[in-house]
């Protein structure tokens, strides 16, 4: 039985492809100091599940690597592999320079980059070609199944797929597929369509590839480079796209083998080029990234005029509508600072990257950074906290006094009693549900900390609050 009818609907199995008629592909992997056994299994089950007549080569490209198996071991292990080539950078170029490098010297019809610890399974490949086959401007992304980081035992995939998103903090997020994009589809093996890819395994017509502009060089090392290829492919009249019928599993390493200390500057790029005046958002909840260097974005503007790229906004409302705007009224938004307790702001950690609700907000030094200090006063009376997605909204609870973050409603729909907020011209933030004004306390009974608590209203300097930028 192939693997995706184990991973994903049996209707997969009932596919078949005429092998003759297939696109051919080049498989590219960029890899800086990984683990033999991850980088062989890699190899391996790309050599053992992919179709000869498919599988031109496969092209390792090691980053400047330092560690003594990676050396003269590798090479001679690589020498008794058929279709393996290994090429070498002569200094630390990145994952954008390292990737390209190996494309320049394949020779299939299609790119197929992976990262250097996945494990492919038989009836991974053919579904990628065929869809570029069928449509030469997809870009086409597997399901990534989950491979165990501390057994490396495979874990697979449990329900459906999902599709990539971000936040306006330019992160990558993952979704499930939306109720639209359901209907969209006549049957379970057809192509779910993504609004971004989380970057290391994805395949595309070579022609086509180029013809995009390949990968922004500009771009150091590792981060930013998913999201930015992501609004490329869309605004410049492609589709990315997630196979339900190809899957290949991949190890989530607790820490990135690449520094992350170049993302920031890759971001920006992003933004500059591709997010039109949406790129306020990104930075009001990034001030410091204003300050960031990010080198010469010229070449890439002239590509985007060149191709005849859409704009941020039609991306927003026809790729990705259910992401919240931010409307970032001047005055409200930023941190919400209290007048009576000086320079202690509302703060919000959430923990877990994906999981932002549910926790309580706390006062804390205010330090200007965006981040988990960064509220949104909406034109619905929310308070929004719209630094990750999907947002939340604060809660008042009149039992406990205090105050959580919880989902927001949905669009065009009213605003919860619970969440209304009215700012008033004094600066108290009173509460419509409980009729009591938000308070600064310098301790609450189960952290210690300062917090917002609801309390009878009244003209103390603690029921005082305001917003502030720092750009």
């Amino acid at each position: 039985m192939a693997a995706c009818g184990r991973r994903t609907r049996p209707s997969c199995n009932d596919l078949k492809y005429d092998y003759r008629s297939l696109p051919t592909t080049s498989v590219v992997i960029a890899f800086y100091n990984e683990a033999w056994s991850t980088l062989l299994r890699t190899v391996h089950s790309v050599l053992e599940t992919s179709p000869d007549i498919l599988l031109k080569e496969v092209v390792l490209v090691d980053d400047y690597s330092d560690r003594e198996h990676l050396k003269e071991p590798l090479e001679r292990y690589i020498s008794g592999l058929r279709k393996v080539r290994l090429i070498r950078t002569t200094k630390r170029e990145g994952l954008v320079r390292a990737r390209l490098l190996g494309a320049s010297i394949t020779t299939g019809d299609v790119l197929t980059f992976l990262d250097c610890h996945c494990e492919c399974h038989e009836g991974w490949l053919e579904p990628l070609l065929h869809r570029i086959k069928e449509e030469p401007s997809a870009v086409v992304c597997p399901v990534i199944d989950v491979i165990e980081w501390n057994t490396l035992q495979y874990l697979g995939n449990a329900g459906e797929p999902q599709i990539g998103g971000f936040d306006w903090r330019l992160v990558f997020t993952w979704h499930v597929v939306p109720e639209y994009e359901q209907k969209r589809r006549h049957s379970p093996t057809d192509v779910i369509r993504s609004p971004t890819m989380a970057g290391g395994l994805f395949a595309v017509s070579k022609n086509y590839f180029h013809y995009l502009g390949t990968y922004d060089t500009g771009m150091e090392v590792w981060g930013g480079e998913n999201l930015e290829f992501s609004f490329r492919i869309w605004q410049c009249g492609g589709s990315l796209e997630v196979h339900p019928c190809s899957h290949v599993g991949h190890i989530f390493p607790n820490k990135a083998p690449y520094s992350r200390n170049k993302a920031l500057a890759n971001s920006v790029r992003a933004a500059e080029v591709w997010m039109d005046e949406y790129k306020e958002i990104y930075y009001h909840r990034n001030p410091h990234a204003r300050l960031e260097a990010f080198g010469d974005v010229s070449e890439r503007r002239k590509l985007r005029e060149k191709l005849g790229c859409k704009t941020f906004r039609w991306f927003l409302d026809n790729i990705y509508p259910e992401i919240n705007i931010p409307s970032d009224r001047p005055g409200m938004f930023g941190m919400l600072k209290n007048r009576g307790k000086v320079n202690y702001c509302f703060d919000y950690n959430p923990g877990d990257e994906h999981i932002v609700v549910g926790k309580k907000i706390i006062l804390y030094p205010c330090h200007g950074m965006g981040q988990n200090q960064f509220f949104e006063y909406s034109t619905d009376g929310e308070i929004r906290y719209s630094t990750r997605e999907p947002g939340g909204c604060v809660v008042g609870d009149n039992i406990s006094t205090y105050l959580t973050v919880q989902l927001c409603k949905k669009r065009n729909q009213p605003v919860p009693v619970d969440q209304k907020f009215v700012l008033r011209e004094d600066g108290t933030l009173y509460h419509v549900a409980s009729q009591k004004c938000v308070h600064a306390l310098d301790k609450d009974k189960d952290s210690g900390s300062g917090a917002p608590s609801l309390q009878p209203c009244s003209d103390n300097l603690r029921q005082k609050w305001f917003f502030e930028e720092k750009a």
